[in-house]
């Protein structure tokens, strides 16, 4: 296929404003939802109780709604849950007045309702949802910072901080496509976020590796022509890897069932951002940050200066001459 051919070289460079000003209204828009619309915090992290409840036959969900009023149970949410017959009852906020034979007092609740079985319920106490979000957002800052002094010791800081710009990029747009459609936020959707950093990451350090080998093999001295030389390089690497991934990822959203409906769509919506940013925005900031070849070929020469230096003093030191 022409497009994944290695040998030809792509003007990223040269439309890296138009890539800049999309992204830039992404991020945005998706700050905007967050603040306007708010994460939509599951039982994981806010506290309640979930009881998953299967009918024989189709769930009557208004009268279950009807029912509940009645009860201390009327400020619940009652959803669909995957199938027609399937519901979830979300009970939000303390459950320190819940005991635990809840699941006998909903058989009893929901007796007029129809035939049905209680298939799950599950209780999280609003002090361990609290300190599962405070413990989340800390994996995610730790993450973070791991990431970038990996980076700039691999590297340099410019890289780095390009990197870490990346990662922030892919980070608020899945966020904000997770506000948006109203996916609620549990340890699942973490887990799918952490996953997020580490594939975005591994791209963007795969087309950083070919952009730092550039450097020192070519003798070019442009740094667009060097961007657009290595990110072609890696074009077809990233793109094959992505595509892959994504058909996993969307056979995963379709046909693996609602409880894995918000892992495989973070991951879906990170995937398609994080390949982007990798071609698009993660090299596209050193521009921004005015990198300079011929600064990081001075101290890479240094480097191999001082390398060579200390092999000689050691070969004299092993054969006596020191």
């Amino acid at each position: 296929m022409e497009f994944f051919k290695t040998d030809k070289i792509f003007d990223f460079m040269g439309k890296r404003l138009p890539f800049l000003g999309l992204s830039f209204i992404l991020v945005i828009a998706s700050i905007i939802i967050l603040f306007t619309k708010g994460l939509n915090f599951g039982i994981d992290f806010a506290g309640g109780t979930i009881v998953q409840v299967k009918y024989e036959q189709i769930a009557p969900i208004s009268q279950i709604r009807e029912t509940l009023k009645s009860t201390k149970y009327a400020n619940s949410s009652i959803t669909k849950f995957g199938s027609d017959e399937e519901v979830v009852i979300r009970i939000t906020g303390s459950s320190s007045d819940l005991t635990n034979d809840i699941s006998d007092e909903m058989h009893k609740i929901l007796d007029s309702t129809g035939k049905f079985e209680i298939r799950r319920v599950d209780m999280v106490g609003p002090k361990v949802g609290g300190e599962l979000r405070e413990k989340g957002l800390m994996a995610l800052g730790l993450s973070l910072i791991v990431m970038l002094a990996y980076v700039s010791y691999r590297f340099e800081w410019r890289f780095a901080v390009a990197s870490i710009l990346g990662l922030a990029h892919d980070v608020t747009i899945a966020l904000g496509a997770i506000a948006l459609f109203n996916v609620e936020v549990n340890l699942d959707i973490l887990a799918a976020i952490l996953t997020l950093l580490g594939y975005s990451i591994n791209d963007t350090i795969i087309v950083f590796d070919r952009i730092r080998e550039s450097i020192q093999t070519s003798k070019e001295d442009e740094l667009k022509e060097l961007i657009n030389q290595s990110v072609s390089k890696t074009l077809s690497r990233t793109t094959l890897t992505s595509l892959t991934t994504l058909f996993v990822v969307l056979t995963l959203y379709f046909f693996g069932g609602e409880i894995i409906n918000g892992f495989s769509f973070t991951l879906l919506v990170g995937i398609i951002v994080g390949t982007y940013s990798s071609i698009f925005i993660a090299a596209t900031l050193l521009v921004q940050l005015k990198f300079s070849i011929a600064d990081f070929r001075a101290k890479e020469a240094e480097k191999l200066k001082s390398k060579r230096e200390k092999e000689k003093l050691r070969a004299m030191y092993e054969q006596g001459t020191v």
